[in-house]
Protein backbone atom coordinates (compact mmCIF):
# COMPACT_ATOMS: atom_id res chain seq x y z
CA UNK A 1 0.00 0.00 0.00
CA UNK A 2 1.05 3.70 -0.24
CA UNK A 3 3.01 4.78 2.60
CA UNK A 4 1.39 8.36 2.32
CA UNK A 5 -2.09 6.77 1.90
CA UNK A 6 -1.97 4.21 4.69
CA UNK A 7 -1.13 7.43 7.19
CA UNK A 8 -3.75 9.74 6.20
CA UNK A 9 -6.41 7.43 5.93
CA UNK A 10 -6.42 7.74 9.31
CA UNK A 11 -6.74 10.80 9.49
CA UNK A 12 -10.26 13.44 10.38
CA UNK A 13 -8.94 15.69 7.59
CA UNK A 14 -8.85 13.13 5.35
CA UNK A 15 -12.38 11.54 6.71
CA UNK A 16 -14.84 10.03 4.46
CA UNK A 17 -12.14 10.04 1.07
CA UNK A 18 -12.39 6.66 -1.33
CA UNK A 19 -9.18 4.80 -1.97
CA UNK A 20 -9.35 6.77 -5.30
CA UNK A 21 -9.29 10.26 -3.97
CA UNK A 22 -6.81 9.20 -1.41
CA UNK A 23 -4.34 8.64 -3.72
CA UNK A 24 -5.49 11.75 -5.71
CA UNK A 25 -4.59 13.68 -2.54
CA UNK A 26 -1.60 10.98 -2.08
CA UNK A 27 0.18 13.00 -4.93
CA UNK A 28 -0.19 16.62 -3.93
CA UNK A 29 1.79 15.53 -0.37
CA UNK A 30 5.08 16.25 0.11
CA UNK A 31 7.17 15.29 2.89
CA UNK A 32 9.42 17.72 5.28
CA UNK A 33 11.70 17.10 7.99
CA UNK A 34 12.07 19.36 10.67
CA UNK A 35 14.77 19.77 13.74
CA UNK A 36 13.81 20.45 16.89
CA UNK A 37 13.56 24.68 17.79
CA UNK A 38 13.36 24.97 14.01
CA UNK A 39 10.76 28.05 13.07
CA UNK A 40 8.19 26.12 10.17
CA UNK A 41 6.95 29.91 10.43
CA UNK A 42 6.07 33.22 11.89
CA UNK A 43 3.52 35.00 13.21
CA UNK A 44 3.01 37.56 10.07
CA UNK A 45 4.70 35.05 7.43
CA UNK A 46 2.32 34.76 4.54
CA UNK A 47 0.31 32.07 4.81
CA UNK A 48 0.80 29.04 1.43
CA UNK A 49 0.65 26.17 2.60
CA UNK A 50 -1.39 23.36 4.92
CA UNK A 51 0.40 21.22 6.93
CA UNK A 52 0.03 17.92 8.33
CA UNK A 53 2.03 16.74 11.40
CA UNK A 54 3.03 12.73 10.75
CA UNK A 55 5.20 11.99 13.96
CA UNK A 56 6.72 14.90 16.69
CA UNK A 57 4.92 17.85 17.79
CA UNK A 58 4.37 21.48 16.99
CA UNK A 59 3.87 24.06 19.01
CA UNK A 60 2.18 27.28 18.25
CA UNK A 61 2.64 30.81 20.31
CA UNK A 62 1.68 34.08 19.51
CA UNK A 63 2.28 37.83 20.80
CA UNK A 64 0.15 39.48 22.90
CA UNK A 65 -1.07 43.08 22.94
CA UNK A 66 1.61 43.82 25.87
CA UNK A 67 4.33 42.44 24.12
CA UNK A 68 4.31 38.84 25.63
CA UNK A 69 4.64 35.67 23.94
CA UNK A 70 1.62 33.33 24.63
CA UNK A 71 1.94 29.39 24.58
CA UNK A 72 -1.34 28.24 22.06
CA UNK A 73 -0.73 24.88 22.76
CA UNK A 74 0.24 22.79 20.21
CA UNK A 75 -0.73 19.91 16.80
CA UNK A 76 0.36 16.47 17.74
CA UNK A 77 0.57 13.25 15.11
CA UNK A 78 -2.64 13.81 12.24
CA UNK A 79 -3.05 17.16 13.44
CA UNK A 80 -3.07 20.01 10.61
CA UNK A 81 -2.67 23.68 10.50
CA UNK A 82 -1.83 26.40 8.54
CA UNK A 83 -5.28 25.90 6.59
CA UNK A 84 -6.84 29.33 7.08
CA UNK A 85 -3.84 31.39 6.41
CA UNK A 86 -3.43 29.20 3.12
CA UNK A 87 -6.92 29.01 2.09
CA UNK A 88 -7.53 32.95 3.27
CA UNK A 89 -4.10 34.51 1.55
CA UNK A 90 -3.65 36.06 4.55
CA UNK A 91 -0.56 36.36 6.95
CA UNK A 92 -0.38 33.55 9.73
CA UNK A 93 -1.70 34.20 13.02
CA UNK A 94 0.41 32.71 15.06
CA UNK A 95 4.19 30.98 15.37
CA UNK A 96 4.85 27.32 15.05
CA UNK A 97 7.57 25.73 16.11
CA UNK A 98 9.01 22.26 15.50
CA UNK A 99 8.40 20.98 19.64
CA UNK A 100 11.54 18.51 19.18
CA UNK A 101 12.20 16.56 15.78
CA UNK A 102 9.66 16.09 13.88
CA UNK A 103 7.83 15.15 10.03
CA UNK A 104 5.18 16.80 8.25
CA UNK A 105 3.24 16.12 5.08
CA UNK A 106 3.15 19.66 3.40
CA UNK A 107 0.09 20.43 0.83
CA UNK A 108 1.18 23.77 -0.98
CA UNK A 109 -1.60 26.22 -1.46
CA UNK A 110 -1.46 26.24 -5.46
CA UNK A 111 -2.15 22.26 -5.05
CA UNK A 112 -4.99 22.60 -2.61
CA UNK A 113 -6.90 25.05 -4.53
CA UNK A 114 -5.92 22.69 -7.72
CA UNK A 115 -7.55 19.38 -5.97
CA UNK A 116 -10.62 21.87 -5.16
CA UNK A 117 -11.03 22.60 -8.65
CA UNK A 118 -9.71 19.85 -10.47
CA UNK A 119 -11.58 17.61 -7.93
CA UNK A 120 -14.80 19.55 -6.10
CA UNK A 121 -15.70 16.25 -4.21
CA UNK A 122 -12.24 16.15 -2.61
CA UNK A 123 -12.35 19.90 -1.89
CA UNK A 124 -15.61 19.89 -0.87
CA UNK A 125 -14.72 16.50 1.70
CA UNK A 126 -11.72 19.01 2.77
CA UNK A 127 -13.18 21.75 3.50
CA UNK A 128 -15.68 20.14 5.65
CA UNK A 129 -13.33 18.50 7.51
CA UNK A 130 -11.24 21.48 8.16
CA UNK A 131 -14.37 23.16 9.31
CA UNK A 132 -15.25 20.22 11.67
CA UNK A 133 -12.22 20.15 13.45
CA UNK A 134 -12.79 24.06 14.27
CA UNK A 135 -16.12 22.94 15.62
CA UNK A 136 -14.31 20.60 17.82
CA UNK A 137 -11.44 23.05 18.77
CA UNK A 138 -13.17 25.94 19.89
CA UNK A 139 -16.77 24.41 20.32
CA UNK A 140 -18.82 26.87 18.28
CA UNK A 141 -21.65 26.08 16.14
CA UNK A 142 -21.69 25.00 12.15
CA UNK A 143 -21.26 28.13 11.29
CA UNK A 144 -17.67 27.84 11.09
CA UNK A 145 -18.83 25.26 7.92
CA UNK A 146 -20.40 28.15 6.06
CA UNK A 147 -18.09 30.43 6.75
CA UNK A 148 -15.04 27.89 5.54
CA UNK A 149 -17.01 26.53 2.56
CA UNK A 150 -17.27 30.83 1.63
CA UNK A 151 -13.88 31.36 2.11
CA UNK A 152 -12.75 28.18 0.06
CA UNK A 153 -14.73 29.20 -2.79
CA UNK A 154 -13.87 32.84 -2.64
CA UNK A 155 -10.12 32.67 -2.52
CA UNK A 156 -10.24 29.43 -5.19
CA UNK A 157 -11.37 31.85 -7.96
CA UNK A 158 -10.07 34.98 -7.24
CA UNK A 159 -6.51 33.05 -6.75
CA UNK A 160 -6.58 30.51 -9.64
CA UNK A 161 -9.14 31.26 -12.14
CA UNK A 162 -9.94 33.15 -15.49
CA UNK A 163 -13.96 33.65 -15.62
CA UNK A 164 -13.86 34.43 -19.69
CA UNK A 165 -11.78 31.18 -21.00
CA UNK A 166 -12.53 29.19 -17.98
CA UNK A 167 -9.32 28.27 -17.29
CA UNK A 168 -6.38 29.36 -14.59
CA UNK A 169 -5.18 32.42 -14.91
CA UNK A 170 -1.73 33.82 -15.18
CA UNK A 171 -1.09 33.94 -11.65
CA UNK A 172 -1.50 30.35 -11.01
CA UNK A 173 0.31 29.25 -13.74
CA UNK A 174 3.16 31.42 -12.78
CA UNK A 175 3.13 29.77 -9.67
CA UNK A 176 3.06 26.36 -11.24
CA UNK A 177 5.42 27.04 -13.56
CA UNK A 178 8.13 28.66 -10.33
CA UNK A 179 7.20 25.42 -8.11
CA UNK A 180 8.04 22.77 -10.79
CA UNK A 181 11.51 24.40 -11.49
CA UNK A 182 12.39 24.57 -7.82
CA UNK A 183 12.09 21.25 -7.27
CA UNK A 184 15.45 20.93 -9.57
CA UNK A 185 14.40 17.56 -11.33
CA UNK A 186 17.14 16.28 -13.71
CA UNK A 187 17.90 17.40 -17.09
CA UNK A 188 16.50 13.85 -17.97
CA UNK A 189 12.72 14.71 -16.71
CA UNK A 190 12.90 17.70 -18.51
CA UNK A 191 9.19 19.98 -18.64
CA UNK A 192 8.14 22.29 -21.20
CA UNK A 193 5.96 25.76 -22.18
CA UNK A 194 4.43 26.69 -24.78
CA UNK A 195 1.89 29.37 -25.92
CA UNK A 196 -0.74 29.83 -27.95
CA UNK A 197 -2.34 32.71 -30.09
CA UNK A 198 -5.73 32.67 -31.99
CA UNK A 199 -5.10 34.00 -35.21
CA UNK A 200 -6.69 37.15 -36.65
CA UNK A 201 -9.03 37.57 -33.59
CA UNK A 202 -9.44 41.09 -34.33
CA UNK A 203 -11.29 40.73 -37.52
CA UNK A 204 -14.02 38.68 -35.77
CA UNK A 205 -14.22 41.42 -32.99
CA UNK A 206 -14.28 44.08 -35.85
CA UNK A 207 -16.86 42.52 -37.84
CA UNK A 208 -19.47 41.17 -35.09
CA UNK A 209 -18.28 42.64 -32.07
CA UNK A 210 -16.80 42.19 -28.48
CA UNK A 211 -19.65 39.72 -27.58
CA UNK A 212 -18.41 37.60 -30.30
CA UNK A 213 -14.85 38.13 -29.44
CA UNK A 214 -15.73 36.89 -25.91
CA UNK A 215 -17.62 34.04 -27.60
CA UNK A 216 -14.26 32.61 -29.45
CA UNK A 217 -12.35 33.03 -26.20
CA UNK A 218 -14.56 31.33 -23.80
CA UNK A 219 -15.40 28.18 -26.50
CA UNK A 220 -11.37 28.05 -27.42
CA UNK A 221 -10.66 27.73 -23.22
CA UNK A 222 -13.05 24.86 -23.49
CA UNK A 223 -12.08 22.88 -26.12
CA UNK A 224 -8.35 23.42 -24.99
CA UNK A 225 -8.71 20.85 -22.20
CA UNK A 226 -9.73 17.56 -23.85
CA UNK A 227 -6.35 17.90 -25.47
CA UNK A 228 -4.27 18.11 -22.83
CA UNK A 229 -2.63 14.92 -20.48
CA UNK A 230 -3.72 14.57 -17.12
CA UNK A 231 -1.49 16.80 -14.74
CA UNK A 232 -1.07 19.30 -18.04
CA UNK A 233 -1.86 22.96 -16.46
CA UNK A 234 -3.54 25.50 -19.43
CA UNK A 235 -3.92 29.22 -18.03
CA UNK A 236 -5.51 32.15 -19.68
CA UNK A 237 -2.23 35.18 -19.78
CA UNK A 238 -4.55 37.69 -21.06
CA UNK A 239 -6.89 38.85 -24.32
CA UNK A 240 -6.15 35.87 -26.95
CA UNK A 241 -2.78 34.71 -25.28
CA UNK A 242 -2.68 31.91 -23.42
CA UNK A 243 -0.08 29.71 -21.57
CA UNK A 244 0.57 25.95 -20.80
CA UNK A 245 2.93 24.08 -18.56
CA UNK A 246 3.60 20.52 -19.34
CA UNK A 247 4.91 19.53 -16.12
CA UNK A 248 6.91 16.79 -17.64
CA UNK A 249 7.91 16.56 -21.45
CA UNK A 250 10.48 17.25 -23.81
CA UNK A 251 10.04 18.83 -27.09
CA UNK A 252 8.91 16.64 -28.92
CA UNK A 253 6.22 15.44 -26.13
CA UNK A 254 5.23 19.18 -26.09
CA UNK A 255 4.77 19.66 -29.72
CA UNK A 256 2.90 16.63 -29.98
CA UNK A 257 0.61 17.95 -27.03
CA UNK A 258 0.66 21.49 -28.54
CA UNK A 259 -0.29 19.92 -32.49
CA UNK A 260 -3.48 18.36 -31.09
CA UNK A 261 -4.36 21.54 -28.98
CA UNK A 262 -3.95 23.52 -32.65
CA UNK A 263 -6.23 20.54 -34.27
CA UNK A 264 -8.92 20.82 -31.61
CA UNK A 265 -9.06 24.61 -32.06
CA UNK A 266 -8.84 24.53 -35.95
CA UNK A 267 -12.48 22.37 -35.57
CA UNK A 268 -13.94 24.95 -33.98
CA UNK A 269 -16.74 26.67 -35.73
CA UNK A 270 -19.00 29.52 -34.55
CA UNK A 271 -22.17 31.54 -35.93
CA UNK A 272 -22.27 35.25 -35.26
CA UNK A 273 -24.44 37.53 -36.93
CA UNK A 274 -23.13 41.23 -38.30
CA UNK A 275 -25.78 43.02 -37.04
CA UNK A 276 -29.89 42.51 -36.36
CA UNK A 277 -31.94 41.00 -38.88
CA UNK A 278 -28.59 40.04 -41.10
CA UNK A 279 -27.74 35.97 -41.99
CA UNK A 280 -25.57 34.18 -39.65
CA UNK A 281 -22.27 34.13 -40.73
CA UNK A 282 -19.98 30.83 -40.45
CA UNK A 283 -16.77 31.76 -38.49
CA UNK A 284 -13.46 29.26 -37.80
CA UNK A 285 -10.91 30.00 -35.69
CA UNK A 286 -7.45 28.76 -35.91
CA UNK A 287 -4.10 29.04 -33.39
CA UNK A 288 -0.70 29.84 -33.73
CA UNK A 289 1.51 27.97 -31.21
CA UNK A 290 5.12 28.63 -29.73
CA UNK A 291 6.67 25.80 -27.99
CA UNK A 292 10.03 25.35 -25.20
CA UNK A 293 11.79 23.01 -23.28
CA UNK A 294 13.46 23.21 -19.92
CA UNK A 295 16.78 23.19 -19.60
CA UNK A 296 17.17 23.50 -23.48
CA UNK A 297 15.38 26.91 -23.69
CA UNK A 298 15.67 28.32 -20.77
CA UNK A 299 16.67 27.76 -17.20
CA UNK A 300 14.08 30.44 -15.51
CA UNK A 301 10.30 30.96 -16.43
CA UNK A 302 10.82 34.15 -17.95
CA UNK A 303 13.53 32.44 -20.10
CA UNK A 304 10.95 29.42 -21.46
CA UNK A 305 7.87 31.67 -22.12
CA UNK A 306 10.76 34.14 -23.65
CA UNK A 307 11.76 31.15 -26.23
CA UNK A 308 8.47 30.17 -27.30
CA UNK A 309 7.12 33.58 -27.12
CA UNK A 310 9.89 34.06 -29.89
CA UNK A 311 8.66 30.39 -31.43
CA UNK A 312 4.99 31.80 -31.55
CA UNK A 313 6.00 35.15 -33.64
CA UNK A 314 7.91 32.54 -36.11
CA UNK A 315 4.42 30.39 -36.07
CA UNK A 316 2.40 33.46 -37.35
CA UNK A 317 5.63 34.97 -39.65
CA UNK A 318 5.10 31.56 -41.47
CA UNK A 319 1.69 31.97 -42.11
CA UNK A 320 -0.25 31.01 -38.87
CA UNK A 321 -2.22 27.45 -37.51
CA UNK A 322 0.91 25.83 -37.08
CA UNK A 323 2.99 24.97 -33.99
CA UNK A 324 6.85 26.11 -33.96
CA UNK A 325 9.06 24.84 -31.92
CA UNK A 326 12.42 26.66 -30.08
CA UNK A 327 15.51 27.23 -32.02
Amino acid sequence: MNPVVDFISGIPLFGGMSGLELNAVSAFLEPRRCKAGETIFREGDPGGELLVVKTGRVASSAAGSDGSVRDLGGYGPGQFFGEIAMVEGVPHPATCRADGDCELYVLEGIDFFRLVWEHPMIGVKLLSNMARAMVAALDRSSVFLDDLVRWGETARRRAITDGLSGLFNRRFLDEAVAIRLARGDSASRPCSVFMLDIDRFREVNTAFGESAGDAVISTVGASIVAALREGDIAARFSGVEFGFLLPIGGIFEASAVAERVRQVVAELFLEFRAGRGSKPSRVTVTASIGVAAWPVHGTTAAELFASADRALYRAKADGRNRVSAAE
